[in-house]
């Protein structure tokens, strides 16, 4: 079993008994080996304003299995009076768990809870569908594994826009997500929004209380923490700040994913200063879909096509097809109505075309 790798001196608000912790469904082997997470699906859907049939979106899910990618944002159970477009996350689910698309390798879908209410949501469509959080590999069914995503805010007016409670309020609120979530086998990844830029408090953001609440969410359980540039305002001198404040603090590189949104056109240059740092798991999107609904301004997530050929470019591997995902993204963008908001995947799908 493996256990938290906090180091001695770590200081946190709420202590608790550590549990064990789980890696994600495909290893760390080599130093070289990024693992990119997409979040299309969700974070990239989630503020669209036109209606997306659920066809689309497992379309949208079904070709990104066949990238090589291993860990997909697909839904979230969240009220469809807050987020209109993940209306149809159950129907997702079941469909991934009772016909998951075929893949070489075990996918993790991952599915964001935001109150005890919607991880119930999740396990009453496990429990109806009989599936488990992990299945193996078998003649019919690829292998998967069901995980979920939860958030706290690295500001006190964020926190209070977003969940209409303080920071110190949303972790206790998430204590009994991770404890039911562990019941049933479930991975849990946490959020730490706006760790690098508020929409409400600015750019100078606190490293070592980002720090703290990502020792939080692991002391609670949390089996990877996602540290999130919800704004896109983060700098190569900030993201090194504090990345340097949670090695302080006692938090492995192997517990940390890094989350940049491209809004001032920084998002590879601060993914650069991750990788130099030794962090080896990033999020991103397809195309570069999404945006933050409590950030004016704030673009999608740096597209996972520029943060593929970023890390192929350095001469570090993804497992992911550049081209693959090159042709979804012009694929959703069309789908959507929208422009392709990575140049990687444009100039691909151009040199494809010729």
């Amino acid at each position: 079993m493996i256990k938290p790798r906090l180091r001695p001196g770590v200081v946190s608000a709420f202590r608790a008994p550590q549990p064990a912790r789980r890696f994600a469904t495909e290893a760390r082997l080599t130093s070289d080996h990024v693992r990119i997470v997409e979040v299309g699906p969700r974070d990239g859907l989630q503020n669209e304003k036109k209606s997306i049939p659920l066809e689309t979106k497992l379309q949208l899910i079904e070709k990104l299995a066949k990238t090589g990618v291993t860990t997909i944002e697909a839904g979230s159970f969240v009220p469809a009076k807050w987020v209109p477009q993940m209306a149809s996350t159950a129907e997702i689910c079941e469909h991934l768990l009772q016909t998951p698309p075929p893949s070489k390798h075990t996918i993790a879908y991952n599915y964001l809870v935001p109150n005890v209410k919607g991880l119930e949501g999740l396990i009453k469509v496990m429990d109806a569908t009989g599936v488990p959080a992990s299945t193996e590999a078998s003649e019919t069914k690829s292998p998967t594994t069901t995980e979920i995503s939860l958030f706290a805010a690295a500001t006190e007016a964020f926190s209070k826009a977003n969940t209409n409670c303080t920071i110190q309020e949303s972790l206790e609120r998430i204590r009994p997500i991770v404890a039911l979530a562990k019941t049933k086998d479930i991975r849990v990844r946490g959020y730490v929004s706006v760790a690098l830029g508020c929409p409400y408090e600015g750019p100078e953001v606190s490293p070592s209380k980002v720090a703290d609440i990502t020792a939080t969410l692991l002391e609670m359980g949390a089996d990877e923490v996602s540290v999130a540039d919800t704004t896109g305002m983060g700098t190569a001198p900030r993201t090194m700040e504090l990345l340097q404040a949670l090695k302080a603090a006692g938090i492995a590189n192997t517990d940390l994913a890094l989350h940049f949104h491209d809004t001032y056109g920084q998002a590879l240059v601060n993914t650069i200063v991750g990788l130099e740092h030794g962090i080896r798991i990033f999020d991103s999107s397809v195309g570069g879909l999404g945006g933050c609904p409590y950030s004016k301004g704030a673009t999608g997530n740096v597209s996972t096509e520029d943060l593929i050929h970023t890390i192929h470019g350095l001469g570090m591997h993804t497992g992911i097809d550049l081209e693959e995902m090159s042709r979804i993204g012009a694929w959703i963008s069309g789908e959507l109505g929208r422009s392709n908001d990575s140049r990687a995947g444009k100039a691909t799908v151009a040199r494809l075309q010729s």
